[in-house]
C-alpha cells in the first residue's frame, strides 16, 4: 500500500563547515538525507575537506507523521569503506510547514560529541500540493543503512537521486538572479539558485522567500 502524503518538502543542502579532516589528505565528503523510509544522497564534494559545498536541491514527498529528517556526512574512500564523519537528527521547524523558507546553520554531531563536529547550511521549504506515485515499485532497490542510534543496520528503500520528470524552462535568467543578489546582497548567491529551483523558478516567489529568509 502507498504511504501516505501531506506535501512536497524542497531541501537544498548547501555547504557545512567541519572541525576536522579526518585521514592523511583532504576528505571528499557526501551527505546521506532520510526523510522517512527514503533515503537520498548529495554528489561527493571532492577535496572539500572541512568546507564541502554541494548545493544540492532535493525534492521529496513528506510522508504523513513524519516531523524529523536525518543526515549523515561520511567521506568517500576508495579502497575502504566510507567513513561516517558527521550527523544529525533535524526536527522541520513549524514555519517550513506552514509555508515559509527557511535557512539555518544546523550543529553536527560526531566524534567530538554532540553538536560540536561542525555545522551544516541548508535551505527548507514546504508545499502542501500531494502527488501521490501512481504505484509502487515490488522491485525497488533496498539497502541495509546503518542507524546512527542502534548501531544496527536498517532496511530502507532508496530513492532516485532525482525523478526525471519535465520541467518547464526556467523563467529567471542570470540577469534577473544577479539583480535579486544586488537585492540581497547579504545572501550568497548560491543560495539564492537554490531557493529559486526550490521555488520553481517563480521570480515573485523567490523574493518573498528571500524577504523571509532576511527577517
Amino acid at each position: 500500500m502507498a504511504p501516505n502524503f501531506v506535501g512536497r518538502l524542497s531541501i537544498t543542502i548547501a555547504q557545512a563547515k567541519l572541525v576536522k579532516n579526518y585521514g592523511i589528505t583532504r576528505m571528499d565528503p557526501y551527505v546521506r538525507l532520510r526523510v522517512g523510509h527514503f533515503v537520498y544522497e548529495t554528489q561527493t564534494a571532492t577535496n572539500g575537506g572541512r568546507n564541502p559545498r554541494w548545493n544540492r536541491v532535493i525534492h521529496c514527498q513528506l510522508p504523513a507523521g513524519v516531523d524529523t529528517i536525518s543526515l549523515e556526512v561520511y567521506d568517500e574512500c576508495n579502497f575502504s569503506m566510507d567513513e561516517l564523519i558527521a550527523w544529525a537528527e533535524l526536527r522541520i521547524p513549524q514555519s517550513v510547514l506552514r509555508g515559509e523558507t527557511l535557512e539555518e546553520w544546523f550543529p553536527l554531531s560526531g566524534k567530538q560529541g554532540d553538536g560540536l563536529e561542525g555545522t551544516i547550511d541548508m535551505v527548507m521549504s514546504f508545499n502542501n500540493v500531494v502527488v501521490q506515485p501512481r504505484m509502487i515499485q515490488t522491485n525497488a532497490p533496498v539497502v541495509l543503512v546503518p542507524n546512527v542510534a542502534s548501531g544496527t543496520p536498517m532496511p530502507v528503500f532508496v530513492a532516485p537521486n532525482q525523478p526525471q520528470v519535465a520541467r518547464p524552462p526556467p523563467v529567471l535568467s542570470e540577469e534577473d538572479l544577479t539583480r535579486i543578489h544586488e537585492m540581497f546582497p547579504q545572501i550568497d548567491k548560491e543560495i539564492i539558485k537554490s531557493v529559486a529551483v526550490a521555488n520553481n523558478q517563480d521570480r515573485d516567489a523567490v523574493i518573498n522567500a528571500l524577504l523571509q529568509m532576511s527577517s
